[in-house]
């Protein structure tokens, strides 16, 4: 017996148990109240979405070719939206996530209005778009499980078969689905992180990822001035994540460890060594200093250390950071992403400059020597210039390879000229199947884009805007939105109904039977589309 039908059995005994006090409470009703809310708090959704991304990464390591992906979702409409279209598309909701991002939450989601992304937005703010995407992705569930009960009801009342209708039912995919939670560099120190964590786990979140830059020096990933902290610090915060999934009862929870260091240049503090070669002392050999012989060599406030064997001087700024060496940026992401795994972290972020499968690559094989299983997340970021970057990589291999490029002029390979040459086609097909290869060369189990539908509302309502307020008049959104939902399917051109009213109706008739005031009736102007596109 299916879940649906033993709730409904299950609510036939409470009722009857009550008596005639619960004469007008329908079971079935009840039955399909509690389908289609399945999940009950956050928590709920946590746990069983930990347990979808752990099977998925064990997938992965079996096999590269499934690795996941995910889209960055600002606003819980989009994120629904994002999976109604998976679903439709794909057939599944496998392998698809949400990823929330800390830049978008800043420039979209602050009181402040608008900020960059320096972890200056309320912290609050992380967990409440966790708790808005999920609720969104349930009431997706709640409308498909609806639309599937009106088809049972119509099909009983014709005196047709119900056993593929009941078999969706049983069998139903639901569109809650894992989010990947920025939680930027923990906003504060270790306890900070913790009690931010617990919030985040509480609205659904089964995976924080947390970088190693300072908290109150935060930078964007893309952006100069960042500042990395030693590894005792970063691995406190790790801890703090740690605890926060095992206390809350999410066991199998999903940190990724996301190191700043490819381009971060600066450190705010000198770790203290307690023994050669630990971690604190290999953190300090990658410091730029200068040999000390003389105390004459030294200024007022000057910071002098032991290293290595020798007394020197570690450069520092005006601003009081520290300096690293030139040119020492990979080793330092190796041994992060190595300590990192080896101290409670699961995956990696590795926030590149460019979009490069050898660049990734080189990293993860090194990481990949002490850690085998080592995989990453990684940013398919619109901080790249896809085009730009793709087509100067091809110019490259050909000029290496000895191919002819002077038709080429490689610092204006953007320009619309290329966009049919055979240059910009294979670049293209490279991009086409970045992830694919990325995958199974690099190590990358989860491919995100982490603000597209920041650019995506962005260009739409220019496009919008332009033929609106121009010549196009109506016809702009006519032709360019309307006419395009409703041949292209999307049920949100039923905007009453995915705002809830269909759901509300129903809601109503169970309450109040015939006496419901329904709004889904004969002059309810949706109904205009319910027509053959």
């Amino acid at each position: 017996m299916s879940t649906y039908l033993q709730d409904i059995k299950q609510f036939t005994e409470l009722k009857s148990a009550q008596g005639s006090a619960w004469n007008a409470i329908s079971p079935e009703y009840a039955a399909r109240m509690k389908a289609q809310n399945r999940f009950k708090t956050g928590l709920d959704i946590a746990k069983y979405t930990a347990g979808i991304m752990r099977q998925d990464m064990a997938d992965y390591d079996a096999d590269s070719a499934q690795y996941t992906q995910s889209l960055g979702c600002w606003h819980g409409f989009v994120g629904q939206q994002k999976m109604l279209a998976v679903k439709k598309h794909q057939g599944t909701t496998s392998k698809s996530y949400l990823y929330l991002s800390g830049w978008m939450v800043a420039a979209m989601r602050s009181e402040f209005g608008p900020l960059p992304d320096q972890s200056m937005h309320e912290k609050t703010s992380v967990p409440a778009l966790i708790e808005e995407l999920y609720t969104f992705l349930r009431q997706a569930d709640a409308r498909e499980l609806g639309s599937l009960f009106d088809q049972l009801d119509t099909a009983a009342a014709n005196g047709q078969d119900t056993k593929a209708i009941q078999a969706k039912i049983d069998n139903f995919e639901t569109h809650i689905v894992p989010i990947i939670a920025d939680i930027d560099a923990g906003f504060g120190n270790e306890e900070a992180t913790y009690l931010l964590a617990k919030k985040m786990i509480e609205a659904g979140a089964c995976c924080i990822q947390i970088e190693n830059q300072v908290s109150d020096a935060k930078q964007c990933g893309h952006q100069d001035g960042k500042v990395t902290v030693p590894h005792e610090d970063f691995l406190a915060k790790i801890n703090a994540v740690r605890y926060a999934f095992l206390e809350l009862g999410v066991d199998d929870g999903v940190i990724v460890a996301r190191t700043d260091s490819l381009g971060a240049g600066l450190t705010q503090k000198i770790p203290v060594s307690q023994s050669a070669d630990d971690l604190a002392a290999q953190y300090n050999a990658f410091l730029e200093t200068t040999e000390i012989s003389n105390i004459e060599e030294l200024s007022e406030g000057d910071t002098v250390m032991k290293l290595a064997g020798k007394l020197v001087k570690p450069v520092r700024l005006p601003n009081g950071l520290y300096k690293f060496k030139e040119n020492t940026g990979f080793d330092r992401v190796v041994l992060d992403c190595i300590t990192s795994l080896q101290n409670g972290a699961d995956l990696l972020w590795i926030e590149t400059e460019k979009p490069h499968v050898g660049q990734i690559a080189d990293m993860v094989n090194a990481i990949r020597e002490q850690v085998p299983n080592a995989k990453l997340v990684y940013n398919n970021s619109p901080s790249f210039n896809w085009t730009l970057n793709f087509r100067q990589q091809v110019f490259d291999n050909w000029t290496q390879a000895g191919k002819d490029t002077a038709g080429y002029d490689r610092s204006a390979l953007m320009s619309s000229v290329y966009d049919d040459s055979e240059l910009a086609l294979e670049a293209d097909a490279k991009i086409r199947t970045f992830q694919a290869d990325a995958a199974r060369e690099a190590g990358i189990f989860h491919h995100l884009i982490t603000l597209p539908t920041y650019h995506t509302a962005a260009l739409s309502t220019d496009n919008l805007a332009k033929g609106y307020f121009g010549e196009d008049g109506m016809l702009a959104y006519v032709k360019g939105v309307q006419r395009q939902e409703i041949r292209q399917g999307l049920a949100c051109v039923k905007h009453q109904a995915m705002a809830g009213s269909d759901l509300g109706d129903t809601h109503k008739e169970y309450f109040s039977g015939e006496q419901a005031l329904k709004a889904s009736g004969e002059d309810n102007t949706m109904n205009q589309f319910d027509v053959v596109a």
